[in-house]
């Protein structure tokens, strides 16, 4: 009987290294085709845009921009996205960046994947800026365009390029305007329409 449950003992723990040493790899796609920006759903996320050098101002800038937006039609969302950011220019002190820009988002059916999606996007709201106690506020839109690649039936990781314009911050940097060339790096999270 001794023997009979040391064999048994031994089959059950090599049985558990066995498992204990099986590696999984990380999920970085899923087959979601059009679920995602259905009419009734919502996106709600957060990126690095902006990330790019002002033309104007000789600068580099970058934002934070959390989001949320919801579905009107299959693939197209409007909502609105929140801007954090700087700039920084040689010898002088950073300008704090700020806004409200309301945006539409297209989903592009052509070319679309099962497990991502082209987009253009378009916003037009308001931004400022402000250093050392000065600060102006005024007109910005921007035009990106952008792929989004569901890694989870839920979850997207994006890329944006695109052309932004601020006017009316010539308070905070000698300039009546920004304009450049920007990309940006996020995630998306989409909830599905409630039924």
């Amino acid at each position: 009987m001794k023997k009979v449950l040391l064999l048994f003992t031994i089959l059950l723990g090599s049985m558990a290294t066995l498992n204990a040493q099986i590696v999984s790899t990380p999920q970085t796609s899923s087959n979601v085709g059009s679920s995602p920006i259905q009419k009734g759903s919502w996106v709600t996320g957060a990126g690095i845009t902006n990330l790019g050098y002002d033309f104007e101002n000789e600068a580099f800038s970058f934002n934070l921009t959390p989001r949320v937006g919801y579905f009107l039609s299959k693939g197209i969302a409007v909502g609105a996205t929140i801007d954090f950011g700087a700039v920084f220019q040689d010898d002088s002190k950073p300008i704090w960046n700020y806004g409200v820009m309301p945006f539409v988002r297209y989903y592009i059916p052509e070319g679309a994947k099962e497990t991502g999606r082209f987009f253009a996007e378009g916003d037009i709201g308001f931004k400022g800026a402000a250093v050392n106690g000065s600060s102006d506020s005024g007109f910005a839109f921007g035009v990106n365009v952008g792929y989004a690649h569901f890694i989870t039936h839920s979850v997207a990781l994006e890329a944006t390029v695109g052309y932004n314009y601020a006017e009316a911050v010539q308070n905070v940097n000698n300039g009546n305007k920004q304009s450049g060339l920007g990309f940006g790096l996020g995630f998306q999270i989409y909830i599905p329409q409630s039924k």
